[in-house]
């Protein structure tokens, strides 16, 4: 029997990729500690669940380990984990025998896919937020106590939910240079795959990647080995790929512990953490493909053939189409000089913005206090600083960089996150008062 629709959802989720896919989880295992479980939907633009589909390179693999998955760090005997995945696909003895900490993105893309089959009956998927506005209580003078969520889809139209809190997670998007505008020979690596799919990648002859972090790389390498006739150019701003610091005494600072850390720390601290540890993380690509991409060019020198190229110290000024042909400027600051190149393809690999709050939020983005710097202020349990007349609560899965640390749109403390959101919104439920 269908269990009916609750008229007021404790918790909204806005987007469904893996940080509320994790928070899904989280109030699913939560729910036998209480005697009311909080009842929650979830509303996502895709069609169906997917997690940078367009960067599943078929040598891709995950820069993280495989244990900091959507639960483990929070509960190790979660039926979701990675590893119980692997027990379910029969594949668990072969990843062992393999001894690698870091699996594929495809094989990690599986386990998300695995596991959201399990909560088809709480998301909506092809489904837009177009508008959250608050709503008061019976008390006309009363706090706002909930919002009113208006969402849009092609198949039902326009409809609406309550809910007493929000936690928003709609990802990043994707970052262009000023005055690139996206077309079939200019594409940002957000729509990578789909694109070189699309294309006869024999035909190409010329191709360019802009961007030093590891999808540039990852992609420069790809096009070399798939498209067999064309000339790989890497636009790199510094002498070649800067290495990734995954040494184990670096990755302190994706610890759990390491977010009180940053979140409780005077400013001057949080600028040094972002200086000293932002090479584990931005602009920078892991040993092994900085190492497969040097054996390609230099098999090339022994060859006598030139099809990977780096103009290094460089960046590209313009793009332009020129007839049948995509014309890009590229400008070398060791020679403070330009030079044009006629290319079939330009991939941008130059990263993304954060999550926009004030988008998604809209009039009720007043409601929330800012910083000095204009920041949305946030609590320790990812709740965004309101006026005292919203008592509802929006929480953050993303966007919170520059309160609580490096790790805050990555993968690494998304267990702990979506736990700790749980715990703060159950215990705001009644009232309960924060442990700190």
């Amino acid at each position: 029997m269908a269990v009916p629709e609750p008229s007021v959802y404790d918790v909204v989720g806005i987007g469904f990729g893996p940080s509320n896919l994790s928070l899904a989880i989280a109030l699913e295992e939560r729910a036998g500690e209480e005697a009311a479980p909080l009842t929650a939907r979830f509303f996502e633009s895709q069609p169906s669940f997917g997690w940078h589909r367009n960067m599943l390179l078929p040598t891709a693999k995950m820069q993280v380990s495989f244990l900091k998955d959507l639960v483990t760090f929070r509960n190790p005997t979660s039926r979701y984990s990675f590893v119980s995945f692997l027990h379910a696909v029969g594949r668990l003895p072969q990843f062992v025998n393999n001894s690698d900490f870091f699996p594929t993105r495809a094989e990690f893309h599986q386990y998300l896919e695995w596991v959201a089959a399990n909560f088809t009956d709480q998301v909506s998927y092809g489904t837009t937020v177009t508008a959250v506005t608050p709503v008061r209580g019976s008390d006309p003078a009363g706090p706002i106590d909930r919002f009113r969520i208006q969402v849009s889809s092609t198949a039902t139209g326009t409809t609406f939910v309550e809910a007493r809190n929000v936690v928003l997670a709609t990802g990043l998007a994707p970052k262009m240079p000023e005055d690139f505008v996206r077309d079939e020979h200019v594409w940002h690596s957000s729509e990578f795959l789909e694109k070189f799919r699309r294309c006869d990648a024999a035909q190409l002859n010329n191709v360019v990647v802009v961007g030093a972090g590891q999808s540039a790389a990852e992609i420069a390498r790809h096009c070399y080995d798939y498209a067999p006739n064309a000339t790989v150019t890497a636009v790199i701003p510094s002498y070649g790929y800067s290495i990734a610091d995954n040494t184990p005494f670096a990755n302190r600072v994706f610890d759990p512990n390491a977010v009180d850390d940053y979140y409780f720390a005077e400013e001057f601290a949080k600028d040094k953490v972002w200086q000293y540890h932002k090479n584990t993380n931005y602009s920078v690509v892991d040993d092994e493909v900085i190492r497969s991409l040097y054996q390609r060019q230099y098999d090339d020198e022994v060859r006598g053939a030139e099809r990977l190229r780096f103009a290094e110290l460089s960046r590209v000024t313009d793009v332009k189409r020129s007839g049948e042909d995509t014309r890009i400027t590229i400008h070398s600051l060791a020679g403070d000089h330009s030079y044009d190149m006629d290319v079939d393809v330009v991939v941008c690999a130059t990263g993304y913005e954060a999550m926009a709050v004030e988008g998604v939020l809209g009039d009720l983005d007043g409601y929330c206090a800012r910083d000095d710097q204009d920041r949305h202020r946030v609590e320790r349990d990812y709740r965004l600083v309101t006026t005292e007349d919203l008592s509802a609560g929006i929480y953050l899965q993303g966007g919170t960089e520059h309160t609580h640390g490096l790790s805050s749109s990555l993968l690494s403390n998304m267990a702990t996150r979506s736990g700790e959101i749980v715990r703060s919104i159950s215990r705001n439920r009644f009232n309960e008062p924060s442990n700190g």
